[in-house]
């Protein structure tokens, strides 16, 4: 059972179609491990086992009837902070707990319509306010390759579900690097679209920082629900239309020049992250491309000034919406993300911190101007503490004393440059067990290459194809 439960999602769609496997198989082996995993990794928000039961059946009567879908029968989690009318929309606040959602994300409805089985929805902290996922409402969600650690956030419930093998497929979204940091702490595989080419609901879909996106245990995988939920939506004005299809990676990476920056300009970075981060890189060069190492002249300072600001012109005003409204019930670091941003919004303004996201753009375009693509950690330490935020005992990288555990991820710089599209795969075990990741960052709206150049890191190791390549729950 623990076998069908880490099949790739495009090897159970082959035996499906094959008649080799059915989807009550696979749904059966991903819930019976659910069962086991998640008494202590605790990813799911909300459980849909009978009825997805019910439509594991359905699914198996299409292949039957020669009527499947693109993701027919495969079992995805989603994060609960998108909404499905009629359903609990808490975003992890006891504030909203009794709330109700009135309309349904396009990318829900894009996941069903394509044949996928909605069995349950992932945890996030509250108001996604964190790189951790820990709330009143819901507990600590984590890590199961080693569960004293995080799982990272805000999309942390999705990516401790891949990894704890409960999930096939799973969403998540990104405003500073909630798919990119549960993946790297994860060792699975998280996608930051590039601003538009996934539909989002107002008013956040005008929010250029934010990104719905798809995670999942392969490159190929991610790519097959990518593939599905990008394109227009009526509802979103600007959402762009869909480009290609994501291609199967060719194996050869020939004609690729890859630029390597290991700290982003001053980022802290663990040593091991720095040896797992040229890893990554070595296997490019295997592949075939051309690896040069790069700097960038950013300080961790500025880009978070610039992050801040923006943070406290939307999300600072959402959050003290939801308390005029509800009442002061705020988690202490969802209460902390809400003063630093509107303090920050008012000390340095739209047009400072616009100033900052322009020489972002800047440097990255010298970037591209010669390289196809650009490898960094994503996170400068391999794993947060399980439960701790970070505000009485200060997170230290490196030796580095950081402000904000939003400092720890390499993340962020790639929200300010929201066109740019940013993979993030794994690249490692790190000394404490769990996985470190790297990001791959493309030219903006160049889906397929950082597909391209993802998909090579990881054909290097055998991440959950191979047992020793699981967390031992």
């Amino acid at each position: 059972m623990s076998e069908l439960a880490y099949l790739p999602a495009t090897d159970a769609l082959a035996r499906f179609a094959a008649r080799e496997l059915s989807p009550v198989e696979l749904l059966e082996a991903v819930l019976a491990r659910a069962e086991r995993a998640e008494p202590r990794v605790n990813a799911f928000a909300e459980r849909w086992f009978e009825r997805a039961m019910e439509q594991a059946r359905q699914a198996a009567d299409r292949y039957l009837r020669g009527t499947a879908r693109p993701l027919e029968g495969l079992p995805v989690a989603l994060k609960e902070e998108q909404p499905i009318a009629g359903h609990p929309l808490r975003d992890g606040s006891m504030m909203l707990r009794g709330n109700v959602a009135e309309v349904t994300h396009p990318i829900v409805e894009r996941i069903v319509a394509a044949g996928g089985i909605v069995h349950a929805r992932t945890t996030t902290p509250e108001f996604c306010a964190a790189g951790f996922t820990h709330s009143d409402l819901w507990g600590v969600t984590r890590n199961p390759w080693s569960p004293e650690h995080s799982s990272g956030g805000s999309s942390g419930g999705s990516g401790a579900a891949l990894a704890a093998g409960t999930a096939v497929l799973a969403t998540g979204s990104d405003i500073g690097g909630s798919i990119r940091i549960p993946a790297s702490f994860n060792g699975v595989v998280g996608y930051k679209p590039p601003y538009g080419r996934v539909p989002a609901l107002p008013p956040y879909n005008l929010d250029h920082y934010c990104h719905d996106g798809p995670m999942a245990r392969t490159v190929a995988d991610c790519a097959l629900l990518q593939n599905v939920i990008a394109g227009q939506d009526p509802r979103d004005h600007v959402s762009l239309p869909a480009p290609p299809p994501i291609p199967p990676y060719s194996g050869s990476l020939a004609e690729r020049r890859v630029a390597v920056c290991v700290r982003l300009g001053d980022y802290a970075v663990e040593p091991e992250v720095v040896t797992a981060t040229w890893d990554a890189a070595r296997a490019l060069a295997e592949a075939g491309a051309v690896v040069e190492e790069v700097e960038l002249p950013w300080t961790r300072a500025e880009i978070m000034r610039a992050a801040w600001a923006h943070y406290g012109a939307i999300f600072g005003p959402i959050v003290a919406e939801e308390v005029a409204t509800h009442g002061d019930g705020l988690t202490r670091y969802a209460r902390d993300f809400m003063e630093r941003s509107l303090k920050a919004a008012a000390e340095t303004g739209f047009y400072a911190a616009l100033k900052i996201e322009a020489r972002v753009h800047e440097d990255l375009a010298a970037i591209f101007r010669r390289f196809d693509a650009l490898l960094c950690p994503a996170s400068g330490t391999p794993a947060l503490l399980a439960g701790e935020d970070y505000l009485d005992t200060p997170l230290v990288v490196d030796g580095v004393v950081l402000d904000h555990n939003l400092e720890a991820p390499l993340t962020v710089p790639f929200n300010l440059a929201s066109r740019c599209p940013v993979l993030s795969v794994p690249s490692g075990r790190s000394e404490l067990g769990v996985p470190t990741g790297v990001q791959v960052v493309g030219r903006p709206y160049d889906d397929a290459t950082v597909f391209e150049v993802g998909a090579a890191v990881t054909a290097a190791l055998p991440w959950y194809a191979d047992a020793a390549w699981r967390p031992q729950l």
